[in-house]
């Protein structure tokens, strides 16, 4: 383990935690909020001196081996998680240090569930932090530092972006990374200053614009009021939506439009997969509310409110503009099965991944054609490529891992005492960076009435979930940490 190459990025990464502490800062001053803009200024200034101390000497050696990347990303992620809730402790808006904490880990692995009650009345400031840190959160802090500096890991930088890019695999075939991660966050703020402009567009205020934006982005979901967006018109929560499920694409798609590529984008198929579990499960719950008159047999609304929630939970943002649990219990499973496929790999979105559902379900067809055909070639082919023994293992490795963590943590949080469907589905909110679940912990409930060790493991689950698990699991390997 390159220990010095992993404090040496470790620094970097406290340099721009603190850098981004501005922001907070100038809206502190902007809404003249004194007492609460010193916090995030005096927090910002002492992570950027002890980034600047971690990174004014160089690493010896660039080096940096797979389980390397694995160790520097998550730590990265600790480390922000740790920083960036000083502040909302530190000031006493939320007092408990693991409230703090969960509240902050949730926001940069954009979760989106919250502890918090009456959201409206915190600073400005606290409230721009808060969607901030999706922003910070949906793209990665680490693909940010390859976007920013050169060699950062030497020819190894590929073993950073595979630790924290979702999905199955990473292009290796890119021959600028650093070009690579430069041109995704171009595309990732392209986006977000477009959606903001259709925001205000269409009346929202620049302040709430701006933070849904973030959220939005991010796939998070914390919004500045307790009723999420459903205060908002109609086309301000339509421009919401589409624009989730836009985050929720793999950026790589974005990529082959800029170049042109039109053919080899929309051939892509986890797209038009992901496009018909979107459409699909938003007619199915369509039907099913209008079936059993849940708004009172109105067509338009049925379809708009079941199209935003899929898109919400398909896309593992989180914004609500109803209360789930009022919804037939067809419609609820649904909301449960988009839940845990979640976004395309390559997205700013959580969840399984419908890359690995593809896989999965080809896998599956494959070993009933060897029972029929055991003289037959067989193989497993996405978007017309050859699946390798390599990728099919991991994904199957990775689904056996996901399904232990699902029942180990359901065990526990249900030493809490709430009923098995707020335990089960909290689990699955924080595994696949959703955040809203079902009845305590629904679209208008929070996580405020869980214990700390409860919280404790909703943090572990979040930060499992947005790093794909093998990144954080790692760190907690003893033999991980020896030398080669």
């Amino acid at each position: 383990m390159n220990k010095r190459l992993i404090s040496y990025i470790l620094g970097w990464v406290l340099l721009i935690e603190g850098a981004a502490m501005l922001l907070p800062v100038v809206v502190g001053i902007i809404y003249r909020e004194w007492h609460f803009q010193k916090y995030f200024f005096y927090t910002g200034v002492a992570l950027a001196l002890i980034g600047l101390a971690l990174v004014i000497k160089k690493p010896k050696s660039n080096v940096m081996y797979l389980k390397d990347g694995f160790a520097a990303t998550a730590l990265s992620w600790l480390v922000l998680s740790v920083g960036g809730c000083i502040p909302l402790w530190w000031s006493r808006v939320i007092p408990s240090f693991i409230d703090a904490l969960f509240e902050t880990v949730s926001g940069f692995t954009t979760t989106g569930a919250t502890i918090l009650v009456e959201i409206e009345h915190l600073p400005k400031c606290m409230l721009m932090w808060r969607s901030f840190s999706h922003f910070l959160g949906g793209m990665g802090v680490v693909v940010f530092l390859l976007a920013i500096i050169p060699r950062l890991g030497g020819s190894q930088n590929i073993n950073l972006m595979k630790a924290e890019s979702t999905g199955p695999s990473v292009n290796k075939s890119m021959p600028k990374l650093r070009n690579y991660a430069a041109l995704l966050y171009g595309i990732y703020c392209g986006l977000t200053v477009l959606e903001c402009i259709l925001l205000l567009c269409g009346g929202m205020n620049f302040f709430d614009s701006v933070t849904t934006s973030f959220a939005t982005a991010g796939t998070g979901g914390f919004m500045v009021y307790n009723d999420s967006l459903a205060r908002f018109s109609p086309y301000l929560q339509t421009v919401a939506a589409v624009f989730m499920v836009l985050f929720g694409v793999n950026f790589y798609v974005y990529i082959l439009i800029l170049s042109k590529r039109f053919k080899l984008a929309f051939r892509n198929e986890e797209l038009w997969v992901y496009l018909g579990i979107t459409l699909g499960a938003t007619a199915l719950i369509a039907g099913d509310l209008i079936f059993n008159g849940t708004f009172n047999g109105d067509v338009y609304q049925s379809i708009h409110q079941s199209f935003f929630y899929v898109s919400s939970v398909g896309s593992s943002t989180g914004f609500a503009i109803t209360d789930v649990n009022k919804w037939p219990e067809f419609s609820k499973a649904i909301v449960l099965i988009v839940t845990c496929i979640g976004a395309c790999a390559g997205s700013t979105g959580g969840g399984f991944k419908v890359s690995r559902v593809i896989i999965m379900l080809k896998g599956v067809a494959k070993e009933f054609d060897l029972i029929l055909h055991p003289r037959k070639v067989h193989t497993v082919k996405l978007d017309s490529k050859k699946i390798t023994h390599e990728v099919s293992r991991s994904v199957s490795v990775f689904f056996a891992i996901y399904m232990l963590i699902v029942v180990v943590t359901t065990i526990l949080i249900s030493l809490n005492g709430f009923d098995f469907m707020t335990s089960f589905t909290s689990v699955l909110a924080t595994l696949n960076n959703t955040g809203p679940g079902m009845n305590v912990v629904g679209s208008t409930g929070n996580y405020a009435g869980f214990n700390v060790f409860s919280k404790i493991i909703f943090c572990f689950n979040m930060l499992a979930g947005r790093l794909e698990l093998y990144p954080f699991l790692l760190i907690f390997i003893p033999s991980a940490w020896k030398r080669a």
